[in-house]
């Protein structure tokens, strides 16, 4: 039976953040990157056998979540992934900052993508390690890292590259010899490598693959962290259910050490809802994607319509990057916020002059709120 994404799911006055941020205001809310989607049914349906039992103890990964995690990872990646290289947290963004806490000294940098999700310089922060931003430029209307400009920065105590693929918040898909390229300099500089791929089940262009960075050699599995999960996917992340793939026994060691009587074990309900996500999830998946898609393609038809707006193609993630430098305003997010509109502000990505639009939503409602822009700038004095 097809999924109803048009279908309006009432999001106010519940445990929704994104929805709560703006609570009895007159503001849509499309900034945190969680969908307005109901779940597959198979995942409803498996958290309901499961609460319906009612005893709710300690539990543990399954054997059963195991193997459908390496199997999805060999059918669609072609990446052979062993049991005992996983580490299974509750939520991505704790692994960001284990593999910044255990995988540097305080002596050691780190290096991230700028712009990029926030967690990332936050995790370098909070750790008190330094980090060098690699910039990311636009080549051929892709957001892209700009590696020989970072090699410029370093000071070459550097140990640590955190890279996300699919971008957040570009949207770019990385190609194999972009991820080469990256590869290159992670062993020209002696790096241990961190990758979020956390959207990588979201691409939107219909021929692009996603190649997870460890899979691309020894080498990289040796010096790498792959973080993945079916939060963004499957739209569970309020569930928490995130993996760590660690082909390292060491790295992985120096990873579960720093994170033991600190990070707890996963809920029992996310690993149910993951379970299900990954076993019958596929058909609404692919169901979403085309709804995606057509929100994709509305958003960038009516933003680079909106004098003083551009942007980019979206190759993946349901997030627009919006360069809002055109405008004339001091604050985009802000002046966006008062026309209704709530969206993620661009400086919490490193860029005051973007706005992050999230059309992971009903699209009479993503209609709404971009009629909300357009007639929004069209009150402002044109630039000169």
């Amino acid at each position: 039976m097809a999924s109803n994404f048009d279908l309006y799911v009432e999001r106010h006055h519940t445990d929704s953040d994104k929805w709560h941020k703006y609570e009895d205001k007159e503001i849509i809310p499309l900034w945190v990157a969680d969908s307005d989607f109901k779940s597959p049914i198979a995942v409803i349906d498996a958290l309901q056998k499961r609460v319906a039992h009612g005893v709710f103890g300690y539990g543990y990964p399954s054997p059963e979540l195991v193997e459908v995690f390496i199997q999805r990872m060999k059918q669609r990646y072609q990446w052979d992934v062993k049991p005992e290289w996983l580490v299974f947290l509750p939520g991505l963004v704790c692994g960001l900052n284990l593999c910044v806490r255990a995988l540097t000294t305080p002596e050691q940098g780190t290096i991230a993508p700028h712009p990029i999700y926030p967690p990332f310089m936050k995790a370098a922060r909070f750790a008190n390690r330094n980090q060098v931003s690699a910039p990311v430029k636009l080549q051929n209307k892709r957001w892209v890292l700009d590696l020989e400009a970072t090699e410029n920065q370093l000071s070459g105590s550097e140990k640590l590259l955190m890279l996300c693929n699919p971008q957040n918040p570009g949207g770019t898909v990385y190609r194999r010899h972009e991820l080469a390229a990256q590869l290159d300099f992670a062993q020209r500089h002696n790096l241990i490598v961190c990758s979020d791929e956390i959207h990588c089940d979201l691409l939107l262009d219909e021929g692009l693959e996603h190649i997870p960075f460890a899979s691309l050699s020894e080498d990289a599995a040796q010096r790498s962290v792959t973080l993945m999960s079916p939060s963004k996917t499957f739209n569970i992340a309020g569930l928490g259910a995130s993996i760590a793939v660690i082909p390292n026994a060491a790295l992985r060691h120096r990873f579960t050490e720093a994170r033991a009587g600190i990070v707890p074990s996963v809920d029992i309900l996310a690993y149910v809802a993951a379970t299900a996500a990954y076993k019958g999830g596929d058909e609404w998946l692919a169901e979403q994607l085309t709804y995606l898609r057509g929100n994709r393609d509305l958003v960038m038809e009516r933003i680079n319509a909106i004098p003083g707006l551009k942007l980019m193609p979206v190759e993946a993630t349901y997030l627009a990057w919006i360069d809002a430098s055109g405008l004339a305003v001091t604050n985009p997010h802000a002046f966006f916020e008062q026309a209704g509109v709530g969206l993620s502000p661009g400086s919490d990505f490193g860029n005051p002059n973007f706005v992050r639009l999230n059309f992971g939503c009903q699209r009479a409602l993503l209609e709404q709120a971009l009629t909300r822009m357009t007639n929004a700038v069209a009150t402002l004095p044109a630039l000169a």
